[in-house]
């Protein structure tokens, strides 16, 4: 067994050292033979067994025939007698001691690293544990990642729908808006917004031919802003009262071109009746005071029509260039000339030659807004007959005070 197993590692495809294949052939060539027992055998080939026992031997572990006599293999291989009758070699020997010392050594060496196996072993099992629990713990936490999440996804649904919901607000808000822009902007109505502190919040397009306003007067006081209203300088007082007193307030103002507007000044009234500023807003009645003027003066010109109409003297009215303007029934008695045909004709008609150079300087003299008193002279009727009249002559003048028109009064004098 022992020369096989030497020739068998000579050949040097086991990888073990030179010095075991020597040491193998110096026990056999010794007499030494290992005690192999004939049961006991492991592993499919059988031969790890006779091995382990070869092994135990060279080792001094085991056991050793000598001589057919079993003994331990310490024993055998120390005993120099024994080595030197079964040894060609001094050297073989030492050579044995040597490899057993080694091989003690390896033994010593495989033991550590048994033990050292062991306790890494253990100590990874150890590791496995940890691991195990940490894998456990890991599965835990995934778990309430997983439910973690599910409930994250019903948050997300839910914000969606919250998200979808304000959009749709936000939608409706900014129609609402938009519509309450073109809404104050059709009506033509200019309106400012202010808070408590006077501060402009907001205007309309409209407010701005009345108030010098630019958008980026918003936030500014209105203390800060020059109005287009002359003789008017109290609008922040006004404001200013609103708020306090929370009783609105109609003023009438006038712009620098001659607009006319009604300012009202009223609390800004939140849906849960809370004030949060004021609202100021001018309505345009231009044509509405224009139209009661001009119906003041119809009704003025209609009971001066009636004063007229009944007066018995003869009361006429012209233009600067002679022509008839007014021609009441006394003038009709008193000249003949019916109001229809009055109407197509000059005051020179009715003036005779020689008295219309006279007549007209009269005429400049009212031109000039002198005062002209009552003074006697002659006018021609329908027929051509001259009647002796007394007249008084009244300048009219226009808004602008210049001269248009001429009214006279005139009366028959009595032989």
């Amino acid at each position: 067994m022992l020369a096989l197993k030497a020739a068998s590692l000579a050949r040097g495809h086991s990888g073990v050292r030179e010095i075991v294949v020597d040491t193998l052939i110096a026990v056999h060539n010794a007499g030494l033979t290992p005690y192999v027992p004939s049961q006991g055998s492991v592993g499919a080939s059988g031969d790890l067994a006779p091995l382990a026992h070869m092994t135990l031997a060279l080792i001094g572990e085991g056991d050793i025939l000598v001589d057919g006599n079993r003994v331990p293999a310490a024993a055998a291989l120390q005993d120099p007698a024994r080595a030197a009758r079964g040894s060609s070699s001094p050297a073989v020997s030492a050579r044995i001691s040597t490899l057993t010392a080694e091989l003690r050594a390896r033994d010593d060496e495989l033991k550590s690293t048994r033990e050292e196996l062991e306790s890494s072993n253990e100590e990874l099992k150890s590791s496995n544990e940890e691991m195990q629990s940490v894998n456990e713990e890991m599965q835990s936490t995934n778990e309430e990642l997983e439910t973690s999440k599910e409930e994250l996804q019903s948050v997300n649904e839910e914000l969606s729908t919250v998200n979808a919901e304000l959009q749709a607000k936000v939608s409706d808000l900014s129609r609402a808006n938009n519509d309450m822009n073109n809404l104050l902007a059709g009506t033509g109505i200019g309106t400012v917004f202010v808070d408590h502190q006077l501060n402009i919040l907001r205007f309309t397009p409209a407010v701005a031919g009345i108030i010098n306003l630019i958008p980026s007067d918003v936030g500014r006081p209105i203390t800060h802003i020059v109005a287009n209203l002359p003789g008017y300088a109290s609008l922040a007082a006004d404001v200013q009262a609103v708020l306090d007193t929370l009783v609105a307030r109609e003023i009438p103002v006038q712009t620098m071109d001659q607009r006319n507007f009604t300012m009202r000044v009223q609390p800004y009234r939140r849906l849960d009746n809370m004030i949060e500023g004021a609202v100021i807003s001018f309505l345009d009645i231009t044509d509405l005071t224009t139209a009661r003027n001009e119906l003041r003066e119809a009704n003025a010109l209609a009971r001066l029509a009636v004063v007229l109409r009944d007066a018995s003297d003869a009361i006429t009215m012209q233009d600067l260039q002679g022509k008839t303007l007014a021609w009441n029934p006394g003038a009709a008695r008193l000249y003949g000339w019916s109001e229809a045909e009055a109407l197509g004709m000059n005051v020179r008609e009715r003036i005779p030659e020689p008295l219309q150079t006279a007549a007209l300087a009269r005429l400049e003299r009212l031109g000039r807004a002198e005062v002209i008193e009552s003074y006697s002279t002659q006018r021609l009727d329908k027929s051509g007959a001259l009647l002796e009249v007394s007249i008084t002559a009244t300048a009219l003048l226009d808004d602008r005070g210049q001269l248009y028109a001429i009214a006279s009064t005139e009366r028959a004098k009595k032989p």
